[in-house]
């Protein structure tokens, strides 16, 4: 399979002040395949969400290479970043970060809208998603009318919409119980079977670690082994 996501020697300092900084990435590299569904797993420190947000063009880099599929990304201006970021990959947080005064299509239509769609085209493609994340029965409920999980499962239809080669999750089942979390770990490995869609998670949760096709540890800003 081609590589879709790929890190090379990544680099990452936080300066907290004079003579004060973290050294969160000390040349940390993963590749991820497409279609993959990869866990990263590592004690608090280890550099796993950084390693997460700089892969997905949240945040910048010291030293390194971040590709996605076969283009170069890290070196991208500011204005090719946005484009990436709304067009071509997708994130899920821990926490849902839905509005809620808008109802569930509402939300995911925002994204699509964000990405340049049409009123209609955005609609239809909200309806598509929610469809895909099994909330076809639920697009007129705001965030309040919603479990967690279900709020969860429009989140990741709003990560979906825009049709995004890799979606990128920090601790997605993280504010979950055990059982919704079961449920979108399931939910998630049913878009990745249907739409062939990238996943990398961060996670602590050895379940949800345990279910995906590879585990990347990660250790003192390094990617110690993966398996």
């Amino acid at each position: 399979m081609p590589t879709v996501i790929k890190g090379i020697d990544i680099h990452k300092r936080y300066v907290m002040g004079k003579d004060n900084y973290v050294d969160a990435l000390q040349g940390a590299s993963l590749e991820v395949e497409e279609g993959e569904m990869v866990a990263v797993m590592g004690p608090s420190g280890s550099g796993k969400s950084t390693l997460l947000h700089i892969l997905g063009c949240l945040d910048s880099l010291n030293k390194g290479e971040v590709w996605l599929e076969d283009r170069r990304v890290d070196t991208l201006r500011r204005g090719e970043l946005a484009n990436l970021r709304r067009n071509e990959v997708g994130f899920i947080f821990q926490t849902f970060n839905l509005v809620p005064s808008f109802t569930a299509i509402e939300n995911v239509m925002l994204a699509a809208e964000y990405a340049g769609k049409g009123r209609r085209e955005a609609r239809e493609a909200s309806r598509n998603a929610l469809s895909l994340v099994g909330l076809s029965d639920r697009e007129r409920h705001r965030p309040t009318e919603l479990s967690g999980g279900q709020q969860q499962r429009v989140a990741i239809a709003r990560a979906l919409v825009n049709g995004p080669k890799v979606i990128f999750g920090d601790e997605p089942t993280g504010n979950l119980d055990s059982s919704s979390s079961a449920e979108i770990v399931e939910m998630m490995h049913q878009v990745n079977r249907d739409t062939r869609t990238t996943f990398l998670l961060v996670t602590h949760d050895p379940g949800v670690a345990s279910t995906c096709h590879r585990v990347v540890h990660m250790l003192d800003g390094l990617v110690t082994n993966s398996h």
